[in-house]
């Protein structure tokens, strides 16, 4: 499996609204209802279950359809364990987390690819092509949580 974690300000200096830990929350709990409108490499998500603590939602991210059992830890984590994945499981966090600099929204994953070997180079190769569209999709959830915050719908 894959693995990488990487944290980003919340509130780096000059932006505005300055969000709270609610709101970033709250936006947080959309996302994983509905990740369409914060993570530009998702095309379809839906939940298709509810439980105590969270839900199941089929998404299809990168034209690979899959489903995550999504668990809420409020206020400040989201677990997404990938289910029916095709190779591709593994297991995504979200935390929200102080800092002496602020809050910080850390996302860690740990996935597997389905056509390379665990540890190997070429899964390292396949690692590396899509971190950067998994960090992007950190700043672009940052960016539109506040988007919201900014329109009163938070």
């Amino acid at each position: 499996m894959y693995a990488l974690s990487a944290a980003v300000e919340i509130n780096p200096p000059g932006v505005t609204p300055i969000l709270t830990a609610d709101q970033v929350w709250r936006g947080l709990v959309m996302k994983a209802e509905n990740a369409v409108p914060f993570v530009g490499a998702m095309e379809e998500c839906r939940v298709v279950e509810r439980f105590d603590g969270g839900f199941v939602r089929e998404i299809v991210l990168r034209g690979v359809r899959m489903r995550e059992r999504i668990t809420l830890t409020p206020p400040v984590q989201i677990h997404f364990q990938r289910l029916e994945a095709h190779g591709y499981d593994g297991w995504i966090t979200n935390v929200i987390s102080e800092s002496d600099n602020g809050l910080l929204l850390v996302f860690t994953f740990s996935v597997g690819f389905p056509d390379a070997a665990p540890g190997s180079a070429d899964e390292r190769q396949h690692g590396d092509a899509v971190k950067a569209s998994y960090v992007s999709a950190i700043t672009s959830t940052l960016t539109t949580v506040r988007a919201l915050a900014r329109e009163y719908k938070l």
